[in-house]
């Protein structure tokens, strides 16, 4: 399979299209090699509009999304950022000229996606996704979804720092970016979007008599 015709397709049709107007992210994601941040086997599916599994039941966000989440995130070069279980949105960041940290909860997953991220320069920690490593970033991002406002995510962030992530609590979910001030924690709706819950990042059930 030709990969690198596979990219500009994905650029053209799914990235472009859907109002990422960023010619730097748009070029970062025709370099970074998305098959790589996948099951091997599943390869094949890395530039379709799915989902598709790293390991461990852990799977990429859909290109145009990432796209979408890291243009709201305005990422400049120089900047320092945290993707939490965001292998592939690490790697495009890295490209983009940020220091970034890839976390995740599982070893499985570093062991598909770990060769790339050191390629591309970026650091990697297993850690609980409720425990983010780390501190004083400017940039925080997830291409998975979480249940509820991530505050330890929000912790980590300077003054001025951005996160963005998308808030699912049913079958759809919507991309949201918080922006950190001095006085308190802004937040502005993006899109729907609908990937994966993490799992570590769903409330306990609650009981009541």
């Amino acid at each position: 399979m030709d990969f690198a015709a596979a990219r500009k397709v994905m650029v053209d049709s799914q990235v472009r299209v859907n109002d990422v107007t960023d010619r730097g992210l748009q070029a970062a994601m025709l370099a970074v090699p998305r098959e790589r941040f996948c099951d091997p086997a599943r390869a094949f599916s890395a530039y379709g509009e799915v989902e598709v599994e790293i390991a461990a039941g852990r799977r990429l966000m859909q290109a145009r999304e990432v796209a979408k989440l890291i243009q709201a995130l305005d990422p400049r070069e120089g900047e320092t950022a945290l993707a939490v279980a965001a292998p592939y949105a690490a790697a495009v960041l890295a490209r983009l000229g940020l220091t970034v940290t890839a976390q995740e909860a599982e070893a499985a997953v570093l062991d598909v996606v770990g060769p790339a991220l050191s390629e591309a320069g970026v650091e990697t920690a297993v850690a609980s996704l409720s425990q983010p490593v780390g501190e004083g970033y400017d940039v925080v991002i997830s291409e998975g979804a979480v249940a509820v406002r991530p505050e330890a995510w929000l912790a980590v962030l300077k003054v001025g720092g951005r996160l963005a992530v998308v808030e699912r609590t049913g079958p759809n979910g919507r991309a949201v970016l918080y922006v950190k001030g001095r006085e308190g924690v802004s937040r502005r709706e993006l899109f729907d979007a609908a990937p994966p819950v993490l799992a570590e990042m769903t409330p306990a059930p609650a009981f009541a008599l």
